[in-house]
């Protein structure tokens, strides 16, 4: 058996697998990070499988400052895997459990920020990425709405219009606007000068935060993806664990025709390219 950590800004993600295919995870866990990384940490995740060390043949590590822990940890090897190639690989790994003949794609990795990783030829490229992502969320809305809890925040934005806050196209522009449809955002929080902080719905809110950092997002990520002439996008990380992220990128893809893939289990995607790629290394 073997085991991933990857120590992001926000959680520390767990995979335990048989052997480097997707389709064999044993275990999984998420912690809250306390971004430093060090053999406490990696016994702490460790722990949270109920297990240690000397249960697995290596330890995969990625993320963070994962450059400083040892070569090995109670005699197991450690292998250090950069973090561009765990999250490309990782991605498109997941997006083949859905779509076996899947071999490139821009895998967008939205986390704390956000990263955009062509993958092609069995290679790996840093593309473009943006500053936001799910920090920005968790954050704006810690300020706005009183809650840092991605749970919460994941239903107000469901229940909410962010339109309410928007200033929408017809307003703008009396109409819809080549493939943008009249009721399409024009100004994200465009209305919020002239409201009454009393006046504004946390549902409301919470929904104009989601859908400001999911349209950031889907639109740098069909402008990369056209760029390096990909036609499948790959969305993993633990923002697209929420439904109202996944209802705005498939927004987005409708209005210019692009083709998002979310996999299953999107958070562990970097720990298991972590895994994939520690396995050829090894």
């Amino acid at each position: 058996m073997q085991v991933a950590i990857d120590f992001g800004l926000t959680n520390v993600d767990v995979v335990a697998m048989r052997d480097a295919d997707a389709r064999h995870i044993a275990q999984v866990a998420t912690l809250p990070s306390q971004r430093k990384v060090d053999v406490a940490q990696v016994r702490c995740a460790l722990s949270a499988l109920g297990r240690d060390a000397a249960d697995f043949a290596r330890i995969c590590v990625t993320g963070g400052q994962h450059r400083r822990l040892p070569d090995a940890i109670d005699g197991v090897p450690v292998v250090k895997v950069g973090e561009i190639e765990a999250i490309g690989f990782g991605g498109l790994h997941l997006a083949q459990r859905q779509q076996p003949d899947l071999r490139e794609a821009l895998v967008v990795s939205a986390g704390s920020g956000t990263a955009m990783i062509a993958v092609r030829n069995g290679s790996v490229q840093h593309v473009t990425g943006s500053a936001v992502g799910g920090g920005t969320l968790i954050g704006l809305c810690k300020l706005l709405i009183g809650t840092s809890d991605p749970q919460e925040i994941d239903a107000l934005a469901l229940a909410g219009d962010s339109n309410k806050v928007d200033i929408t196209l017809i307003e703008a522009t009396g109409g819809a606007i080549g493939r943008l449809p009249a009721d399409a955002n024009a100004v994200n929080f465009g209305r919020a000068a002239t409201l009454e902080w009393a006046d504004v719905a946390r549902e409301d809110m919470a929904a104009g935060v989601a859908v400001m950092v999911g349209q950031v997002i889907a639109v740098i990520a069909i402008n990369a993806a056209r760029a390096e002439r990909l036609d499948r996008i790959v969305v993993v990380g633990h923002l697209v664990d929420m439904a109202c992220m996944r209802k705005v990128l498939n927004t987005v893809a409708g209005y210019y025709g692009a083709d998002f893939t979310v996999p299953e289990m999107p958070g562990y995607a970097t720990a298991i390219g972590a895994l994939a790629v520690g396995a050829r290394v090894h």
